[in-house]
């Protein structure tokens, strides 16, 4: 059974930092690419980041190019969002997902507040 199991989230400043992780289980993590997504109220879902399933090439939304970044750790199964310069605009619940196998987490809300 796939399981993604974010956590990190919470609520920070304006200009702040964060870090989400990601645990995942059920599949072999190592050989599949993984995602962050994020939806704000009333919005719809906006890709923000990907990882290659090796970490050998990332992607990233414009909104969060130069304040995201994305990485992994395959021995432990993980994978991470650091979030720097937080904005207001970053308000959303962001969730993992393996974009292959259409696999999600649950979900954690990060609220960024000026």
């Amino acid at each position: 059974q796939v399981q993604l199991v974010e956590s990190g989230g919470g609520l920070a400043q304006v200009g702040g930092s964060l870090r989400l992780s990601c645990a995942a289980s059920g599949f072999t993590f190592s050989s599949q690419a993984m995602s962050w997504a994020r939806q704000a109220p009333g919005k719809g879902l906006e890709w923000v980041s990907g990882i290659y399933s090796d970490g050998s090439d990332t992607y990233y939304a414009d909104s969060v190019k130069g304040r995201f970044t994305i990485s992994r750790d395959n021995a432990k199964n993980t994978v991470y969002l650091q979030m720097n310069s937080l904005k207001p605009e970053d308000t959303a619940v962001y969730y993992c997902a393996n974009p292959i196998l259409w696999d999600w987490g649950q979900g954690t809300q990060i609220t960024v507040s000026s």
